[in-house]
């Protein structure tokens, strides 16, 4: 029985560990890595095609997401999950696919054009199709014999819908092992779902760290924060942009909402409108609609059984298109605007900061964690001016956050969980966390319960027949790209003068256009003229 570490090792996303146990390869999540990298992730030590499973916690991509691409690659096995990951994957991997074909596309384009080597996606939206059609879903608490020696059953996380902790025990050569993997724990107490699920026994714990340096705090009133900032927001005739994760967090800002609306804690403002700005988040919350009441807390469940939709009400509108997604921004009426992605780095959450970031009236609220080197994180952190869609914006708007929404749980939720066990574990690995944390929080483990606790790097194999490390993976650490700001403010330019002499080809295209068409166009290149124009200070009045 070997396990080995591959991602989420000292960083917080890609979750991916190999498990080598009954002559069988299992691969507990596999995940996409998202915001900064910090190290290099040691690859697989066996191809695709010889993974025998997949165990899934939980939907977020950065644990299904590159899923596809071990489909991709020939991975043909079960990937077993809940029921309800199983439905919020089927619309996260299509998303995923979409995006990486969308860039494969316009990287093409420009590789065209600049004669460079043409680029393929990681994986396409057949190879998502193909990945959702291997899963086999299941409930809490059930025992799967999944091969001979080994079982699994999945714990509530009360991370996400369907969320969970995977117990894995294994029968091998006479002697039962039980591995449990924590996946991502939830915040307690929070709307629509259950808090997790405490486990009881285990000679093996993955855990995560996300919070593991950190305590959330004494637990505001969200409801209460979330209508102070709509009611002066919307009193000063601005928006309130939430940057949003589309499943999971989206929801949760629904629910607080539609509280507060039919509580009539705004005042003034009518049925103020909500958009949620994200064809994922509206697939996602007919999802959380869809009546999966294995997976919902009491009060949830309470609603329902009243009639009450708990994530939907009056004045909630919503965007699929583009088009629709412009006419937010291009209508006068103060509003809330709830888009992913929630970390700010692609989709529509951009161009609402770009048309509100500059608006001293307008309020940017963020209700989620923020990795560093993204953008969210500078919003954050203080930035004066970020850059969008190639233009220096300037950050006037408030900039606000509700802590302690966080959907993880923080250092002495973890701790409580841990300290569940009835018996001390062999080992605590600690990941999922940014690189000192997993540090921190392993030796926390260790002074707090007792137990032994280790921070394995990517490449880290572990015996769990002695408990040792039999492999240790290469550190690599990535170095950030720095750009000379001179280099970079020249290479923007050199653009835009391209732009330019592109603009003067499409005009010589439109010679003998009709006359209707040509008007219009001239108009819109004077506005952009207008616009842009500097003033000419070598002309002085005598």
């Amino acid at each position: 029985m070997k396990l080995t570490f591959i991602g989420a090792s000292h960083e917080v996303t890609g979750s991916c560990t190999l498990l080598n146990a009954c002559g069988k390869n299992i691969l507990i999540d596999c995940g996409m890595e998202q915001g900064a990298d910090i190290y290099e992730n040691a690859d697989l030590p066996i191809l695709p095609m010889d993974i025998d499973a997949i165990l899934l916690t939980h939907a977020h991509i950065d644990h299904s997401g590159k899923i596809p691409a071990m489909v991709a690659s020939g991975y043909t096995g079960p990937i077993y999950s809940t029921e309800a990951t199983h439905s919020l994957c089927k619309i996260m991997l299509k998303d995923s696919a979409h995006i990486q074909e969308f860039e494969a596309k316009w990287r093409n384009r420009k590789a065209r054009r600049s004669g460079e080597e043409s680029y393929s996606p990681i994986y396409t939206m057949a190879d998502a199709e193909k990945s959702l059609s291997l899963f086999e879903s299941y409930p809490y608490n059930e025992d799967i014999e999944i091969f001979g020696g080994i079982s699994i059953s999945f714990l509530d996380a009360g991370h996400l819908l369907g969320s969970s902790s995977i117990y894995i025990k294994i029968n091998e050569h006479g002697k039962e092992t039980t591995l449990l993997f924590s996946g991502d724990l939830g915040n307690v107490d929070r709307p629509l779902i259950r808090n997790p699920e405490k486990p009881t026994r285990a000679d093996y714990v993955v855990i995560e760290s996300t919070y593991g340096d950190r305590s959330h705090g004494e637990r505001p009133d969200y409801v209460s924060q979330f209508t102070e900032i709509i009611q002066k927001t919307l009193d000063r005739g601005g928006n309130v942009v939430i940057p949003s994760f589309a499943i999971g967090r989206t929801q949760e800002i629904l629910y607080l909402i539609r509280k507060l609306k039919d509580d009539g804690l705004v005042k003034n403002h009518g049925d103020f409108p909500v958009y949620v700005d994200s064809p994922l988040a509206i697939e996602a919350t007919e999802i959380y609609s869809s009546g999966l009441y294995g997976y919902y807390d009491e009060e949830t469940l309470a609603l329902l059984e009243n009639g009450i939709d708990p994530i939907k009400f009056k004045g909630l509108k919503t965007a699929i298109t583009s088009e629709e997604s412009r006419a937010i921004n291009e209508s006068n009426s103060p509003c809330v605007i709830i888009s992913a992605s929630g970390m700010c780095e692609a989709g529509r959450i951009r161009h609402h900061l770009k048309h509100n970031l500059w608006r001293s009236e307008s309020t940017i609220l963020f209700v989620g964690y923020q990795s560093e080197g993204t953008l969210g994180r500078a919003i954050i952190d203080g930035e004066k001016f970020v850059s969008l869609f190639g233009e220096d914006i300037a950050v006037r708007a408030e900039i606000a956050t509700i802590d302690g929404i966080s959907g993880h749980a923080d250092r002495g939720m973890l701790l409580d969980w841990l300290g569940a066990l009835e018996v001390p574990p062999r080992c605590v690995f600690v990941n999922h966390g940014n690189d000192a944390v997993c540090d921190t929080f392993a030796t926390l483990i260790q002074d707090s319960l007792g137990y032994k606790a280790i921070a394995p790097f990517s490449g880290d194999a572990f015996d769990l027949y002695s408990g040792e490390c039999v492999e240790k993976g290469v550190i690599t650490r990535v170095t950030p790209k720095i750009v000379n700001a001179k280099k970079r403010s020249s290479a923007i330019f050199e653009r835009l003068m391209s732009a330019g002499k592109r603009l003067l080809s499409v005009i010589e295209q439109n010679r003998g256009g009709a006359n209707k068409d040509l008007a219009r166009f001239t108009s819109q290149i004077e506005a952009l003229c207008d616009k842009y124009e500097m003033p000419d200070y070598s002309k002085k009045k005598k």
